[in-house]
């Protein structure tokens, strides 16, 4: 049986990467891994479906077993990808999604370095800083913080696969599934030549 693929999506906030996310699992045959977090759960969130939560002391000690795929801590908090189901579900054949920070992503990479890294971003600076002012999470301050924070994750997409523009998102889906579609194509033609006689 062929392995299946590890997909890694990242994206400053407000360019639609959850969205996106959202779109893939009801149109495209993926598993979407649910990360990990120390944070308290917020209103409106479900356990095992925005998050897996669970304590500082497990996840440090998860930490210290080597049971993080990729983990980062902002504040007094630590978000992560545990490895097992991630592992278990490639080994079934399953492709499987990660929709990280590109901190975590890089960390896939070292482990995983076949994984595909998909980078989303917004048609402009200007169309990032409506979307984060219309959604009304964050005040003014805490815009132009997303938005500094953006500028620097815009230096790391030149490390990824593939930087797709979010602009309209139906076409953003389509052209993410089409080259999921492509890649997936690529790796069982390449293991069927490794296990082809000649």
């Amino acid at each position: 049986m062929s392995k299946g693929i590890l997909f890694v999506m990242s994206g400053p906030s407000g360019t639609g990467k959850g969205t996106i996310c959202d779109e893939l699992l009801k149109r495209y045959d993926i598993f979407l891994s649910v990360s990990t977090t120390t944070r308290e759960i917020r209103k409106g969130e479900t356990e095992g479906v925005t998050y897996n939560y669970t304590t500082v002391a497990n996840f440090e000690r998860m930490i210290k077993n080597d049971e993080m795929l990729e983990y980062a801590k902002y504040g007094n908090n630590y978000y992560g990808t545990p490895q097992k189901t991630v592992r278990e579900m490639i080994d079934s054949g399953k492709n499987v999604l990660l929709e990280i920070e590109p901190q975590g992503a890089m960390q896939v990479k070292k482990i995983f370095t076949d994984a595909i890294l998909m980078f989303i971003v917004p048609p402009s600076m200007a169309e990032l800083k409506k979307r984060l002012t219309e959604r009304g999470r964050e005040n003014e301050e805490q815009i132009e913080e997303r938005l500094t924070a953006a500028r620097w994750e815009f230096g790391e997409a030149v490390k990824y696969n593939k930087v797709f523009i979010n602009d309209d998102l139906d076409e953003c889906v389509e052209a993410v599934i089409s080259y999921m579609n492509e890649k997936t194509s690529e790796r069982n033609f390449l293991n069927k030549l490794l296990k082809e006689e000649y």
